[in-house]
């Protein structure tokens, strides 16, 4: 299933694409996307469901968040091989864990607000992970039965925040507006391989970023097993596992983002965004 939220910014209804792409309605069966409606057993009554007889929603409408009252949206950094030589960084040993505000969370196509002071704004497409069931001190093995599914993150950066201002990661990655995710999270089940999948990006028609889930360091259940060590994934949370290289830190020189600029990123099968650069 391809499950998604459309609508005005905070009136956002849930909903679903059919295999024409068009968006069915399902208010009628679920309040919205989010922690209970993942829960394993609600995600199958979904699936049982006749989509063809859901409503269909006008074209050009909104599309919000994927997931709504999203508890912990935490983000894995250097997790591919290749970034990590981008970055003349080693290898890390384990993952490195920072967290982005959940108030950074927007849809996937609405405007990128640019920090004030801000000199240093940079992309970064990103697979992100969605827990569907509570995991607490789980296995490698246990872990993928937790995950709902996956969905497109543009981890937005401010370099300058980030990396200038002190030794915290957070304030320079939790910004409004610097999660888009979406436009639809991807159940499980319809992802053959989700470390074989292609990803990219791309700045006023340039692409920027190439790259592939097969250059994680850390796969996507170890992940969940490894967070799961420290603290409780419920459902809903969101987890965005890193970046391949091609980030505009990574240019020679640096390239960053400026006010008017357009940001076009995807992946495989979990569809694609488009961001808009704009004064905050």
């Amino acid at each position: 299933m391809k499950l998604l939220r459309f609508g005005p910014e905070g009136r956002e209804k849930p909903g679903m694409l059919d295999a024409e792409g068009n968006i069915r309605d399902l208010s009628s069966f679920c309040p919205d996307i989010s922690g209970t409606t993942l829960l394993p057993e609600n995600l199958a009554r979904l699936s049982a469901l006749g989509i063809t007889t859901l409503p269909i929603v006008e074209n050009g409408v909104r599309i919000g968040a994927c997931v709504n009252n999203v508890s912990k949206f935490i983000c894995v950094g250097l997790n591919y091989a290749d970034h990590a030589a981008e970055s003349n960084m080693p290898i890390p040993s384990e993952p490195e864990v920072f967290s982005k505000f959940t108030s950074a969370i927007c849809g996937p196509n609405d405007d990128i607000k640019k920090p004030r002071n801000s000199n240093k704004l940079d992309w970064e497409v990103e697979l992100a992970i969605v827990i569907g069931e509570e995991a607490s001190y789980v296995s490698v093995e246990e872990a993928e039965k937790h995950i709902a599914g996956y969905c497109v993150c543009n981890d937005v950066s401010e370099r300058n925040f980030q990396i200038e201002r002190g030794n915290q990661w957070d304030k320079g990655k939790g910004c409004d507006t610097f999660g888009p995710i979406g436009p639809y999270l991807v159940t499980k089940d319809e992802i053959e391989d989700i470390n074989n999948l292609n990803m990219w990006l791309q700045v006023n028609g340039k692409r920027y970023q190439n790259g592939n889930t097969s250059t994680m360091i850390f796969k996507p259940a170890f992940i969940v097993h490894y967070l799961s060590q420290f603290t409780t994934l419920k459902p809903g949370d969101v987890i965005s596992t890193g970046t391949p290289p091609g980030v505009g830190l990574g240019q020679t020189p640096p390239v960053y983002l400026n006010v008017g600029d357009k940001i076009t990123l995807g992946i495989d099968g979990l569809g694609a965004q488009s961001q808009s650069v704009i004064d905050s």
